[in-house]
């Protein structure tokens, strides 16, 4: 994925931000930074179009991240909805902002590439029985559903407070 990277403000918009052309973000190392990142914050709408806002892990794969959620969390049904999301995380790189559609991963082999991507990075193993994913380290063996989120759009903030980069993917 070879995304269009260019300044977030113009420069009659960008003071005090930096109009140098070498301090925009490059693609690869904001996506290095992104899927290294610990945590995110995902942002979701109700059906309501009230905003839902969640910690979530999540996983770099190709082109697209994945996280997983219970299917009747609010996050999960907003998600199952199949609408637009944005996902967040602090990095070394600095403040980055993904917004896309999440799709459901319904497909066993993509299911199965999502579970050990979510093994690797963080040692959480789901059971995939039937089409669906299950924690069976937990009593009851709650389910889980994974979900892609292929970008749209992407933000890059420095941690210098005075760098933005746009990505348009």
């Amino acid at each position: 994925m070879s995304p269009t990277t260019e300044f977030l403000f113009r420069p009659e918009d960008a003071t005090p931000m930096s109009t140098d052309e070498s301090d925009l973000l490059a693609w690869p190392v904001a996506a290095e930074g992104f899927a290294a990142a610990p945590k995110y914050w995902l942002a979701t709408g109700r059906a309501s179009g009230r905003p839902h806002v969640m910690p979530v892990l999540g996983v770099w794969l190709g082109d697209a991240f994945a996280v997983s959620t219970r299917p009747g969390s609010v996050k999960g049904r907003n998600l199952l909805r199949g609408g637009g999301c944005v996902v967040t995380a602090a990095t070394d790189a600095g403040d980055l902002v993904l917004e896309g559609a999440a799709r459901h991963v319904t497909d066993p082999a993509r299911q199965a590439a999502v579970a050990a991507a979510f093994v690797a990075k963080y040692d959480w193993r789901f059971g995939l029985r039937d089409g669906r994913a299950y924690d069976d380290s937990l009593p009851g063996s709650p389910e889980y559903a994974f979900f892609e989120i292929a970008p749209a759009k992407g933000f890059g903030y420095g941690s210098d407070g005075l760098t933005a980069t746009r990505w348009r993917f």
